[in-house]
């Protein structure tokens, strides 16, 4: 909740004892009672406030007076909150999630902390009154909206109200169904073409006498950045053939987690970012520079997109160029549309591609099962028949889409986000003040026991395969017949929070699963692979997404053709 909430503050108190002291000096009968000087009378009134204040603040008004009274609380927050969003030692939200395991709700945990109380919402009941219902009557917040502007843009993930509402619908087009199936098989040459470069790197590691493992999601950072490049410009960024592309170094160093990272997000939540500029921080004067450059990167591209169209009358359905013949936007605007559309249409799809590899790598049983489901599917593999439809295999292959599904579940990208009420407004009918904060965390929501189960830790793909009766294998034996769901087995989409839901949902996710499919399929066929590291030095982390904080080592073993 604002702290605005609560009526009597530290600063009400001191007032409160200021004009007390003014009433005890006129009234002599209680001052001669108390035979205290004017220093001591002052002194005592004060702290006879400031002891109520206190009781008031840790007791009196979190049990009592409340507006959020009926959710129930952790027992033991005080500045816990903080520490629990911003720390390196667990995943961000995994704290959060041991408290809401230990707290029982309906749904909604009230959050007390130093700056304020927060709803933190743990169930889908809620949330589909939040993202669904009443969408527009909760923002993101502020802080958090400044912070990402100089990384997004005013793109779809950062506007809001009208403004998003336009965004979303002139841009919905790119990411229809039958959009995203025509660029099937440009994903699927991109993933060949990963594996290749991975291929000639293994060979000269070895010929070298170096180390042959590989850092996976420094490649799925390349190969994403390619396929977004063709479908949000129409342009091929080659990133996998250089050795040092400035949009693969700008965005390597933006989006690395690390502890001077979590201190620089947390003071730009607290401090204007020109007062923490002032300091000579070296975390501090990167991300002004990685931002100016990205910023200043698709600026040309735009420019260079606008001349090929008024030149060749380019007839590209990449995003850009529906944008630019929509004539809705300026080319500052374009730039903000571009922003959220590379680092988002990149970084979901690269982050979930190694936690993919990371799985399969501790479950060799179920990378063996992966890659026979596969190859059955593409016996030609890596050449296909002409007009073989791409899209359509990977799409209804239960094993494939379940590893997809679970990663998703398990690693979220944005593991946390934070909305505002803008408007006074309800949540499950109870009445929500205008400035109340509420905390959605993905992490939590899709590994909370009550959602999923006891098991709702486990990558466990079977959850999101269902069999339909049974088939004549090639053998003569009968076996069931498999097929991918949608719903990993629970009751409500909304215990699935990776891509959100309703308008504020995110407008990629079909691309970003396509994306996966074809990453896992081709490399699945391409490669074995084991950790290439000690598995206790692999951590989720991260300000913005969720990638791992060293790294993800994996020693690779090229398959045959």
């Amino acid at each position: 909740m604002a702290p605005a909430s609560n009526p009597f503050t530290l600063v009400r108190a001191t007032v409160l004892a200021l004009a007390e002291v003014l009433i005890v000096k006129k009234t002599s009968s209680y001052r001669d009672a108390l035979a205290l000087s004017g220093t001591s009378l002052v002194l005592a009134i004060l702290a006879v406030n400031y002891a109520f204040f206190f009781v008031w603040k840790l007791y009196l008004w979190p049990v009592y007076f409340h507006p959020l009274v009926k959710f129930p609380a952790p027992k033991a927050m005080n500045l816990f909150r903080i520490f629990a969003r911003f720390q390196g030692k667990a995943p961000p939200g995994q704290k959060l999630l041991e408290l809401v395991q230990d707290t029982p709700n309906d749904g909604i945990i009230i959050l007390q902390g130093a700056f304020g109380d927060s709803m933190l919402i743990t169930k889908p009941a809620p949330l589909a009154d939040i993202l669904v219902h009443h969408p527009y009557d909760f923002a993101k917040h502020e802080t958090i909206r400044n912070f990402l502007r100089p990384i997004l843009g005013d793109g779809l993930v950062v506007v809001e109200g009208d403004q998003h509402k336009f965004l979303r619908k002139n841009t919905q087009p790119a990411f229809k169904f039958g959009h995203i199936k025509e660029l099937y098989p440009t994903m699927w040459t991109k993933a060949l073409e990963m594996n290749s470069a991975l291929k000639k790197e293994l060979s000269e590691l070895a010929t070298n006498g170096n180390d042959t493992r590989i850092e996976i999601n420094a490649w799925a950072s390349k190969v994403t950045l390619d396929i977004i490049g063709i479908a949000a410009f129409g342009r091929d960024f080659h990133t996998m053939k250089k050795d040092d592309d400035p949009l693969v170094r700008n965005y390597a160093d933006l989006l690395e987690p690390g502890p001077s990272k979590f201190a620089y997000f947390f003071l730009t939540l607290n401090f204007p970012r020109w007062f923490i500029d002032l300091f000579p921080w070296e975390v501090s004067r990167r991300f002004n520079e990685t931002t100016t450059d990205i910023n200043k990167i698709c600026g040309q591209l735009v420019r260079d997109k606008k001349a090929a169209i008024e030149k060749l009358s380019e007839d590209h359905f990449d995003i850009l160029s529906l944008l630019i013949k929509s004539n809705n936007f300026s080319e500052a605007e374009l730039v903000d549309q571009l922003l959220t559309f590379l680092a988002a249409g990149h970084e979901t799809t690269s982050s979930a591609f190694t936690w993919a590899t990371y799985e399969l790598a501790k479950n060799p049983e179920m990378q063996s099962t992966l890659r026979s489901e596969v190859r059955r599917a593409l016996p030609g593999f890596p050449h296909f028949v002409p007009g073989q439809d791409i899209a359509g295999i990977l799409e209804h292959l239960p094993y494939l889409n379940a590893i997809m599904n679970e990663t998703l579940r398990l690693y979220p990208t944005v593991p946390m986000t934070v909305r505002t009420a803008t408007v006074d407004t309800t949540v499950l009918g109870h009445p929500i003040k205008k400035g109340t904060e509420i905390m959605m965390s993905p992490w939590i929501v899709n590994r909370y026991t009550d959602n999923w189960g006891n098991n709702s830790t486990e990558f466990r793909p079977e959850r999101w395969i269902d069999q339909e009766g049974t088939h004549i294998a090639e053998d003569g034996t009968e076996q069931p017949t498999m097929k991918p769901n949608n719903t990993g087995g629970v009751a409500s989409n909304y215990a699935q929070m990776t891509f959100i839901h309703g308008p504020r949902s995110c407008i990629g996710q079909g691309f970003a699963k396509a994306e996966l499919r074809c990453l896992l399929a081709a490399f699945v066929l391409t490669f074995e692979w084991e950790l290439g590291m000690d598995e206790k030095d692999i951590m989720p982390d991260g300000v913005i997404t969720i990638k791992p904080n060293n790294g993800m080592y994996l020693t690779l073993r090229p398959l045959g053709a």
